[in-house]
């Protein structure tokens, strides 16, 4: 099976965290809750006055009724303007989850305002929510952000196809009107198995010593903790917390490569996540190549490549049901092309 796998580009507030590639994600959860910076203010749930509270709950459910119907057009005519400008993430995400969205209905969860008054100086807006060492206390962090007053409302989805999460982020407008930012569906099962499964699993892994299975399935249900990418609670604090004991010594990164030889060929593997391909729990592992080759090339390559990571780490084959390699030259572009794991060998 072939396919070519390019670098996701989404489009809207916070568009570079919308995918779950959440390996490179797990260096901001390690941080503590810091100072508050003037800059950024957070209310949630009953601190928010009541009128704003409901505003932004009745327009995130007017929201939802139009993604419920797959009505996108509607949806962009009341998008900022950076996001109607391009739509087609939007389009591609309600699409996926028709059928979890059709004739369900949705219940806030959590309801948090967010107020950036000028623009951080790295470029990262950092939330604080709630009470510091509080269980309910959370946090946002946003490269990017340009100031204004936004809310994100959670939004627990059930009666269609699969229970889901759905999170909307609203920016208010000159008017006062709150606009649409952003929609980020999120099921609460990945490959059939919830989060409490994924961390059951790992602890077995753990148990067994196969340290790379159970940093990966730790990965999983870190994150499951939070409804969105840029979101962080003390579920994901907790998960963080027991996976720094399985953390492989030689997990790969674009500073540190993890270097793997196979049939003559040697591979400089820079990222790998786990993801949810064909119902199935998948390892995607990026690779350094000069240059991308044809097609022919770019599959022989990436089946060695493969091939390679399993004879290297072959209690993989107990976690994943398959692998995708990601052949990636130095302007970004890749070649990726997945295989289940009973096809490497």
């Amino acid at each position: 099976m072939l396919m070519i796998m390019k670098n996701s580009v989404t489009t809207g507030f916070v568009s570079a965290l919308s995918s779950r590639r959440c390996s490179w994600l797990l260096a901001l959860v390690l941080f503590s809750f810091p100072v508050l910076c003037a800059a950024q203010t957070c209310d949630m749930g009953d601190d928010i006055d009541a009128a704003t509270r409901t505003a932004v709950q009745q327009t995130a459910q007017r929201y939802f009724q139009m993604a419920s119907r797959s009505d996108s057009a509607s949806l962009q005519q009341n998008a900022i303007a950076s996001l109607a400008a391009d739509f087609s993430g939007i389009q591609y995400s309600l699409s996926q989850n028709k059928d979890n969205l059709a004739g369900a209905t949705a219940t806030p969860q959590g309801t948090y305002l967010l107020s950036e008054t000028t623009a951080p100086a790295n470029g990262r807006a950092e939330f604080f929510c709630g009470i510091y060492n509080s269980p309910d206390r959370v946090s946002f962090v946003i490269p990017n952000l340009t100031p204004g007053k936004y809310a994100v409302v959670v939004e627990n989805v059930s009666g269609g196809k699969q229970p889901m999460q759905l999170t909307f982020v609203l920016q208010q407008d000159a008017s006062g009107a709150w606009k649409l930012g952003g929609i980020y569906p999120r099921s609460k099962e990945i490959a059939g198995h919830d989060q409490d499964w994924y961390i059951a699993q790992a602890r077995q892994y753990k148990a067994k010593g196969n340290n790379f299975d159970a940093w990966y399935y730790y990965v999983v249900a870190w994150d499951m903790a939070a409804p969105v990418d840029f979101m962080f609670n003390v579920a994901k604090d907790k998960v963080a917390d027991e996976m720094q004991a399985v953390r492989p010594p030689d997990l790969p990164s674009p500073d540190k490569p993890l270097t793997v030889t196979g049939n003559g060929k040697t591979f400089q593997f820079v990222q790998m996540f786990p993801v949810e391909y064909e119902k199935g729990l998948y390892l995607v592992m990026k690779y350094r190549v000069p240059q991308l080759g044809s097609n022919a090339q770019m599959f022989a390559d990436n089946t060695d490549a493969m091939k390679a990571m399993v004879a290297k780490y072959p209690q993989l084959r107990e976690a994943f049901a398959g692998l995708v390699a990601r052949a990636l030259d130095p302007s970004g572009q890749d070649y990726g092309t997945p295989l289940a794991m009973n096809n490497i060998k």
